[in-house]
């Protein structure tokens, strides 16, 4: 009998510390089935900040570093600039990657350096214990927002693909979501293209995924999935922000 579902070679076999029904497995699943597709897995350098993905080493198997919270981008800047060759990708919350983390990405995507962001917006401060994000929903309860985010006091939700997609070095910017097996698969899709993008030297290119947190909403793990189509994407909309034309053609 032919195997129709392995275990991805740019993953360690090994127990998950995630909560029950985080999507951050998904997002490891899906990264790894593409550098596997891509043969990328002698050539990928993984840089992961402070966050929930910061154990990331304990299920990447690739030679990767660990940054300073918000500081991926940089770090990344200097390995791709030394190491033009490897295909370098960052792995970030929204709680690092929208916050201390915002005046990294934004001038990364500016100067069109040419590497590859994973950005997981769950709403929330996920490993610290579930406050305010930046990209907390107007009304959202946290732990440091109790009567639910009041967007007169703490602003809005950031929403740094559309921010983002505005630079002229952005050259593919996409969102997509978690919470079912078909946007899953398009999640999927998005990553493969943003790494040929890198792969073909086009220039920044991110994939934000929208992503389930169940602990931190206090929500059951099918709830929290609900959650996302309902409240999330209406605030997120998927789709792609950025499309450089050589990237179009990537496609074609």
């Amino acid at each position: 009998m032919d195997a129709v579902y392995t275990h991805p070679q740019a993953l360690f076999e090994t127990k998950t510390h995630y909560c029950p029904g985080c999507t951050h497995g998904i997002a490891h699943r899906i990264l790894a089935e593409a550098i596997d597709e891509l043969e990328l897995n002698e050539r990928a350098i993984f840089v992961a900040p402070v966050g929930c993905s910061v154990f990331s080493y304990q299920y990447f198997n690739l030679d990767g570093c660990e940054a300073a919270h918000g500081r991926a981008p940089a770090m990344a800047t200097g390995i791709k600039r030394v190491q033009p060759e490897n295909i370098v990708v960052t792995y970030q919350g929204d709680g690092d990657l929208v916050s201390i983390g915002a005046a990294e990405i934004m001038h990364a995507a500016a100067r069109g350096e040419n590497i590859t962001v994973i950005f997981v917006n769950n709403a929330i401060y996920g490993m610290t214990g579930g406050q305010m994000a930046p990209t907390s929903l107007p009304g959202q309860r946290t732990t440091s927002s109790r009567n639910g985010r009041d967007v007169q006091a703490t602003g809005f939700p950031i929403r740094m693909s559309e921010m983002l997609a505005t630079l002229d070095g952005a050259a593919y910017i996409a969102r997509r979501s978690l919470h079912d097996p078909a946007n899953i698969r398009k999640a999927k899709k998005a990553i493969m293209t943003a790494l040929k993008t890198q792969i073909n030297g086009l220039g920044f290119s991110m994939v934000e995924l929208l992503s389930s947190c169940p602990t931190n909403w206090g929500l059951a793990p099918l709830d929290a999935l609900h959650w996302i189509q309902d409240a999330m994407i209406p605030v997120y909309p998927l789709g792609d922000y950025k499309v450089a034309p050589e990237v179009k053609a990537l496609e074609a």
